[in-house]
């Protein structure tokens, strides 16, 4: 069995396939949205070195807006519902994910990346609901709200973490 990188609908080169791919890491074999949300761990981690959780906010902020936009060229182009190469909505999600997440900490990093993965494949209501309308925006938001979930509870642990910590 051999595994093959796959190929986009629109040229690599072309900016919704760069964006909407997070620069390649949608088309590589089995598991796209796991490639996708690790892709997206270095880039969070130095943006948040750089600029804290805020500065984290808004790159995902923008990477929300772009990928709309990459999603809806590139759905225009396959007509498939939620083209699974487009990643860019788990780089999003995931940099939402890490907000709480210490950058010095290795296992917030690692828990973030976990509990965002389960929240997007299980897709807790209304995620769910949200998936099944199959707009760009909806491939979009679903992850958004997957991550509100992971994001909870990741602040969860870490605050009793430290709850435990200091007793």
């Amino acid at each position: 069995m051999r595994l093959q990188i796959s190929q986009p609908a629109l040229p690599f080169w072309h900016p919704a396939t760069l964006v909407g791919t997070w620069f390649g890491a949608g088309l590589l074999p089995i598991a796209p949205g796991t490639w996708g949300s690790l892709a997206a761990l270095p880039f969070g981690w130095l943006i948040r070195i750089a600029g804290g959780s805020a500065a984290l906010l808004v790159a995902a902020g923008i990477v929300f807006a772009l990928g709309w936009w990459a999603t809806a060229r590139y759905k225009k182009e396959t007509e498939v519902k939620d083209p699974s190469e487009i990643v860019v909505d788990e780089v999003s999600a995931q940099w939402l994910t890490l907000l709480v997440a210490d950058p010095g900490v290795w296992w917030h990093w690692l828990l973030g990346f976990l509990l965002f993965r389960l929240c997007d494949i299980v897709k807790p209501w209304p995620a769910n609901a949200i998936d099944r309308r199959g707009s760009a925006l909806a491939v979009m938001a679903d992850d958004t709200v997957a991550a509100i979930y992971a994001l909870f509870i990741l602040a969860i642990v870490i605050f009793a973490r430290g709850l435990t910590r200091g007793a």
